[in-house]
């Protein structure tokens, strides 16, 4: 979007310079997938997609990509990606352990060889004193078991999700660096 004068407004230099990070760590992403020959999957909530949306701005995608489910309603986790509501109701949906079942769930659904999830609290509203906003949970899941990472991100609302999809694309990245490394 421009201004009335047909610039571009510091917002819209902002979107374009997240885009460009996000799309950067696509492609090492797409790099390691591609020379490993496997492939993955999103699962997403807070995120609400962007995590996705920066893997398919890479032309190749389809190559490893296998697709993605965004999961922001409880019901969705439960339903799409076969968290169980205990799980939910016992830690809540910002949570390591929410973030395991989702990674889990959408790898086996998708079939993929490895899979990312992100749930957190965006922000402005929402947070809570035991989940403030800006808490954020990555987790991710391959044939080898899950790892799962907590961040507290300080940002708004759009920094917090750019900063929850920079951590999903890096840490899946790692994991199938690791796994390939592990191979024999």
């Amino acid at each position: 979007m421009a201004d009335q004068t047909g610039r571009a407004t510091q917002a819209d230099l902002l979107s374009a310079a997240h885009d460009e990070a996000l799309t950067a760590l696509a492609r090492v992403l797409q790099r390691v997938a591609l020379a490993s020959g496997v492939t993955v999957a999103t699962a997403e909530s807070c995120t609400g997609g962007l995590v996705g949306h920066s893997i398919t701005s890479v032309p190749g995608a389809s190559d490893y990509y296998r697709g993605g489910v965004v999961s922001y309603a409880d019901d969705v986790k439960v339903a799409l990606l076969g968290v169980a509501v205990t799980t939910l109701q016992r830690y809540g949906a910002v949570s390591a352990q929410v973030a395991v079942a989702m990674a889990t769930g959408v790898r086996e659904r998708i079939g993929c060889d490895h899979a990312v999830a992100v749930t957190g609290v965006a922000g402005p509203a929402g947070g809570s004193d035991s989940k403030p906003v800006g808490l954020t949970y990555v987790a991710v899941a391959g044939s080898a078991g899950h790892d799962v990472r907590r961040h507290l991100w300080s940002g708004d609302r759009v920094e917090n999700k750019v900063r929850s999809a920079a951590a999903a694309l890096e840490m899946l990245t790692a994991w199938i660096g690791a796994a390939n490394e592990a191979a024999p």
